[in-house]
């Protein structure tokens, strides 16, 4: 099986591409952008002070350490996804003024962001939870921090990463969304599921 590595800044072709349930991995540039970035860039209008135009964003809060001796640069202890769907009130629009082409987190995102991907070739891919060291071995460097003062979590982090994955595709660019695939496929497997139990199983009412 060949890996799939992607390296910023992305072109719309090669994310056209890929498929929900396709894994691939980055090269490249990566930003940490969560809950206040988001509402700040939409609620606030506020413009970000990073250019995300073709590039990754990650749903993450991640530990940083200061380095010894380097004021001002850091090191990434841990730095696993967090729950996507927090940011699903945001981030059609976000899509839309960043010009962010991949989005990586925890969990599916919903119907209005699955519209925001399809409507501005961008993807949402998901990073296994409770990986989050491995996330932290694939960013080669920090490049820079800003926003600080909306705390370590909350900031945007500019990263360099590596082979950062694996990452499944849950939304491609034609608006399919593999976690509401799974729901209805799940569902249809309960049912039948069910009903066969219920043969053998009786209760009180």
């Amino acid at each position: 099986m060949i890996k799939k590595i992607l390296s910023t800044p992305f072109q719309e072709v090669d994310i056209d591409k890929l498929a929900i349930g396709d894994i691939i991995y980055l090269n490249g540039c990566l930003v940490t952008c969560r809950d206040d970035v988001h509402q700040r860039l939409i609620k606030q209008n506020k413009q970000l002070p990073v250019d995300l135009d073709s590039m990754a964003i990650f749903h993450a809060g991640p530990i940083m350490q200061e380095i010894p001796g380097k004021e001002g640069k850091y090191r990434v202890v841990s730095i696993g996804p967090t729950t996507s769907m927090r940011m699903e009130k945001y981030e059609k629009e976000f899509i839309h003024k960043t010009g962010v082409k991949i989005i990586i987190g925890k969990g599916g995102m919903g119907k209005d962001t699955a519209k925001g991907c399809q409507q501005y070739k961008a993807i949402h891919t998901v990073f296994p939870g409770g990986c989050a060291v491995l996330a932290a071995d694939c960013v080669e460097e920090v490049k820079a921090v800003e926003w600080l003062d909306l705390g370590m979590p909350e900031a945007m982090w500019v990263m360099q990463v590596k082979e950062f994955g694996p990452l499944i595709v849950s939304i491609d660019t034609r608006g399919n969304n593999l976690f509401e695939k799974n729901k209805k496929e799940f569902n249809i497997r309960k049912d039948a599921v069910v009903e066969e139990i219920c043969q053998y199983v009786d209760y009180l009412e």
